[in-house]
């Protein structure tokens, strides 16, 4: 009776572990920032959403910033990564470190020429799989406007499946205050293409309700 007990127990707890949630309840975020033209000017706001994900992820995230540039599908134009530890006293410190290093950037970015917003989704999707987290943020802070270099062919589809892609601080050209039609175009266009490669899209430009960045 008492080995058949014994038996079932081990049975039971077999199941129990074959059954197991092996599901990464981790988020990763890969923010990029625009620094075309008069749009550098815009990037003390980007520091403000930079300070609130630092208080925001918990140990076992994942957070990058790196800047849109010319060419913006490399290594080179990430401005800080870090996957925090497990460890709150060690995330608190990288946390730090992290920070200071988006600091220094803001305080010596120079404007590009030119703005590779599509080469920076592609490099944030390879980041984000690589990280293996459960929840994908793309975070585009730009006012969407791509303009490319003589030769760069982006004009393909994207796949960003299962990624939350937030478009942050969509400011309005000159030519969008003559024709408005022209901003509301760039946004749909953008949108379109992302529910098309699998994402989820939102606009959030009420930089005062940060709490809605990561609210989908």
């Amino acid at each position: 009776m008492i080995k058949k007990a014994l038996i079932l127990i081990l049975f039971s707890s077999l199941i129990l572990c074959g059954c197991a949630d092996t599901t990464s309840h981790t988020r990763g975020v890969y923010m990029l920032l625009d620094t075309s033209g008069t749009y550098t000017k815009e990037l003390k706001r980007a520091e403000a959403i930079i300070s609130y994900l630092l208080g925001t992820l918990q140990p076992g995230d994942t957070l990058a910033v790196a800047r849109i540039d010319s060419g913006s599908f490399s290594e080179k134009d990430i401005v800080a990564k870090m996957t925090f530890d497990k460890r709150p006293s060690v995330a608190n410190q990288q946390k730090r470190l992290f920070k200071q290093k988006v600091d220094k950037f803001v305080t010596t970015a120079r404007g590009s020429a030119y703005t590779d917003i599509t080469g920076g989704v592609l490099q944030s999707v390879e980041y984000l799989t690589e990280s293996g987290a459960g929840k994908k943020y793309i975070l585009i802070f730009s006012d969407l406007k791509e303009d490319l270099a003589k030769g760069h062919v982006r004009n393909f589809p994207i796949q960003v499946d299962e990624c939350n892609v937030v478009a942050l601080n969509v400011t309005k050209l000159r030519t969008d205050n003559m024709d408005p039609r022209e901003y509301y175009k760039r946004v749909e266009a953008w949108r379109a293409r992302v529910e098309a490669g699998g994402g989820n899209w939102r606009v959030v430009n009420d930089l005062e309700r940060l709490e809605n960045i990561l609210g989908g």
